[in-house]
């Protein structure tokens, strides 16, 4: 697979969505981000901007993702926003990459837990690198210790504004192993 015929999916935020992105471009890789009215993106190379009706197809019910992600979110409608924004960053990349924390539940702790509970629900090759113990693991029905590759052309990098070194590291050796080889 070449580097050239890949699409990077995300949102554009500052920490893990923005080094996925400058990543990419570093590899010829094409990013699209996907955004809404009002959003502050800390990267905005080719945003698309979503309309309401666009939001609306990945409306979701806060108490339901509440639920499923056994943590409270609350009505508001930035947090719907970019729920919905993330439904679009999954539906549209295949591959999901992620970077956060694995919690004792199996969720992934944050906003990026939603693109991590999409991954599973549409049953997407799902990756985590788990800032905590500083490894990359793969949804197989539990999380796995893995090393995975970028192996489609369509992928979704997300995950937490708070990016450690080794979360950096983890992104840049990711697609290192996945272009270089």
């Amino acid at each position: 697979m070449e580097a050239g015929n890949c699409t990077l999916y995300s949102g554009g935020l500052k920490g893990a969505e923005s080094v996925f992105g400058e990543t990419a471009e570093k590899y010829g890789i094409t990013e699209v981000i996907y955004t809404f009215e009002g959003h502050k993106l800390h990267r905005d190379i080719n945003s698309v901007m979503l309309s309401e009706a666009d939001l609306q197809r990945g409306d979701i019910s806060m108490e339901l993702a509440s639920r499923m992600l056994n943590r409270s979110y609350y009505e508001t409608e930035k947090i719907r926003k970019v729920l919905q924004t993330i439904f679009h960053m999954v539906n549209s990349g295949y591959q999901i990459f992620v970077i956060g924390a694995i919690l004792d539940d199996q969720s992934v702790k944050g906003g990026t837990g939603w693109a991590v509970q999409l991954g599973k629900m549409f049953n997407r090759p799902l990756h985590v690198f788990d800032q905590t113990t500083e490894k990359w693991c793969t949804w197989r029905g539990a999380w796995e210790e893995d090393e995975p590759h970028i192996s489609y052309e369509t992928f979704v990098g997300s995950g937490t504004r708070y990016l450690s070194d080794a979360g950096r590291t983890a992104i840049e050796a990711l697609f290192a192993r996945s272009f270089n080889g």
